[in-house]
């Protein structure tokens, strides 16, 4: 659940910023690395599955759906796409929140 979120919300943000609604009043290179760089952060550790990597990731999403939210109420023609960034971040946060519920619940040996 959260790899779909991850890269779900990874996939978006890159389309979005590049093919399907680039900014009128920042260069594309400059979206991508305001919108994608936070997410890069914790790659390595969220597909090792390392319980800090997944608990920033799971922050960093909440800024994503922030920003989602904000997107969805400002700009009604691209409101489809913040609504999938929504619900991406939501996937990541759940996803991420889940697993280390569930690792705090495993015996330690």
């Amino acid at each position: 659940m959260a790899l779909t979120g991850y890269f779900g919300l990874f996939f978006l943000l890159m389309l979005w910023y590049t093919v399907l609604a680039p900014s009128l009043f920042f260069p594309v290179t400059l979206s991508l690395l305001i919108m994608i760089t936070p997410l890069l952060l914790p790659l390595r550790g969220v597909l090792h599955a390392r319980p800090k990597s997944c608990a920033w990731a799971a922050f960093l999403s909440l800024l994503y759906f922030t920003h989602g939210s904000i997107e969805a109420y400002v700009d009604p023609e691209h409101r489809f796409l913040a609504i999938a960034e929504i619900i991406f971040s939501l996937l990541l946060f759940l996803g991420a929140s889940f697993y280390l519920h569930a690792l705090k619940k495993q015996p330690k040996s």
